[in-house]
Order: C-alpha cells, then sequence, then structure tokens
C-alpha cells in the first residue's frame, strides 16, 4: 500500500528555501558575471598591475604590433594599448555609473512625484515626460554638452545622466499609482508619514525590482552615449583616456593599417556590453516570472 508524506513545519520551510536558492542560482548568467567581475576589478587594480604610464608617448615604439614587450601594442602617439586599456576602462564605468545613478535618482523622484500627484498633474508631468522622450537622446546629449563649454568625463557623466531618466521615470510612475491606493500606504499617511518618508520606506522596496533591470541597461546606454560622443570628436579629448576616445583614433589607424588600436578597445567594449546586455535580460525575465506569478 503507497502512502504519500510531506514534510511540514520548520524542516519543510529550510527545504523549500534551499531550493529556491539553488534555482536561483543556477539560472544567473554567470559568465557575463564573471567577466564584467574580471573587467571592474582589473580597472580597480590598475596601480598594482604594474603597467606603463597610459600618457607616456614612447615616440620611438609608436604603431608598433602586440608583441612580449607591448602585449595590446601601441597606437599612433607610442602609448601603450594595455595599459591605456585599463585606464580607459576606468573613465568608461565610471561615467556609466555615475549617470546612471544620477539619472536613476531623477527618474525615481520624478516618477514617484507624478504616480502620487492629483490626476490633472500626473498627467501634465506624463505630457512633458512623452515630449522629451520623442526628441532623440543623442541630440539633446550634443545640445547640453554644446552649451556647457569644453567637455570632460563630469560634465559628460552629468549630461548623460540629466537626459536617461525619461523611461524609468515612467515605468516608476506606473508603479506608484498602482501601490497608491493600497492600504499600508494610506496606514502610513493617516500616521503622519511624508512623501518622502513614504517614497523611501514604503513604495521604493516594491518597484526597485521592476526598474533594476532598466537601470542595468542605462549603465550600457551611459557607455555607448560617451563612446559614441568621443569617436565624432565631442566627447573626451585624446588626452583623456576612455575607449571611446581611444576608438576615435580608428582613422589613422586604418590608414597605418593598425588593426589593434580599433580590434582591441572595441573587443573590450562590446564584451562589456554583451554582459551588461545578459545581466539586463536576465533581471526583466525575473520581474516578468515574478509578475506572472501573482
Amino acid at each position: 500500500m503507497n502512502h504519500s508524506f510531506e514534510i511540514v513545519g520548520i524542516r519543510a520551510q529550510e527545504v523549500k528555501q534551499i531550493k529556491q536558492r539553488r534555482r536561483y542560482l543556477s539560472g544567473l548568467p554567470w559568465p557575463a558575471l564573471l567577466v564584467l567581475a574580471i573587467m571592474i576589478l582589473g580597472c580597480l587594480a590598475v596601480p598594482w598591475l604594474g603597467v606603463r604610464d597610459p600618457a607616456f608617448m614612447d615616440m620611438a615604439n609608436y604603431n608598433r604590433p602586440p608583441d612580449m614587450e607591448f602585449l595590446f601594442g601601441t597606437d599612433t602617439m607610442g602609448r601603450d594599448v594595455f595599459s591605456c586599456i585599463w585606464h580607459g576602462g576606468r573613465v568608461s564605468i565610471f561615467i556609466g555609473l555615475a549617470a546612471t545613478v544620477l539619472s536613476t535618482f531623477i527618474a525615481v523622484v520624478y516618477g514617484a512625484l507624478s504616480g502620487m500627484a492629483p490626476v490633472w498633474l500626473d498627467d501634465l508631468l506624463m505630457r512633458l515626460t512623452e515630449i522629451l522622450l520623442s526628441i532623440p537622446s543623442l541630440l539633446l546629449v550634443i545640445l547640453l554638452l554644446a552649451c556647457m563649454g569644453k567637455p570632460n568625463v563630469f560634465s559628460i557623466a552629468l549630461v548623460i545622466g540629466l537626459t536617461s531618466w525619461l523611461a524609468i521615470a515612467k515605468v516608476v510612475r506606473t508603479e506608484v499609482r498602482q501601490l497608491a491606493e493600497a492600504d499600508f500606504i494610506a496606514a502610513a499617511r493617516i500616521m503622519g508619514g511624508g512623501t518622502f518618508y513614504i517614497l523611501r520606506k514604503h513604495l521604493l522596496p516594491n518597484f526597485l525590482a521592476s526598474i533594476m533591470f532598466m537601470v542595468v541597461m542605462n549603465v550600457r546606454s551611459a557607455i555607448v552615449y560617451e563612446s559614441t560622443l568621443s569617436f565624432m570628436g565631442l566627447g573626451l579629448p585624446l588626452s583623456v583616456i576612455s575607449w571611446g576616445s581611444m576608438l576615435s583614433l580608428s582613422e589613422k589607424a586604418l590608414l597605418t593599417d593598425a588593426w589593434w588600436i580599433i580590434l582591441i578597445p572595441g573587443v573590450f567594449l562590446a564584451t562589456l556590453l554583451l554582459s551588461l546586455t545578459s545581466i539586463g535580460n536576465y533581471l526583466r525575465k525575473e520581474v516578468n516570472r515574478k509578475e506572472s506569478n501573482l
């Protein structure tokens, strides 16, 4: 006689939590996380790697192909490409992170205020957002950079952050609209909780997971914008080393058949972007899975 037994109690909860943790860890994009970790650690540890000064112009060895002395070769100005890769990565990743922190902060505050505002003000704020979304972001970035004068690392991060919050703000507004009528929000208001207290303590923990994949994709977009601007000659000057400014030497590299000057920074940039895309897609699938289970 067959009997089916189901374990209940504390032990059953522990087993369920272990299975859920294993399922979560097995679904993570480990290759993308590993590549991203190696790149970030390499950029952070560059002062202790013993690499050459990336700003030093060794004119006796310019356009030198990769060899044992110069692992990634040298560029048209005699700079060591291996050193430039790791120092330039710090600048590119910093711009991506700084711009994303700024854009996420603006998006959360703007979207939450719109979601908690009266209907007429909410409609006005959303119409303004849609108007700005209809303008290509790259044109806005170029316009603001032109108004700010000579670009630098901080001005580029600031401009990208000021122009990349719109899509996240619309998602935040939708989430806040759905949560605004919940009982715990009403209870917080009755107890005297202010707008920013409710946002920080009650709303943010509930919609943070929904925007995380957009935040990760914003890091990727900010790095792409910086690279595009530098490639077009509108971004960082050659004296400020980033992956974008390294790619701006492509014309000279093609004229001298120095393929490594384009290929190596391009491979690092593409690998970073693919890793961020993979992580962002994973977060998006997790959000969709959780919403479908509700």
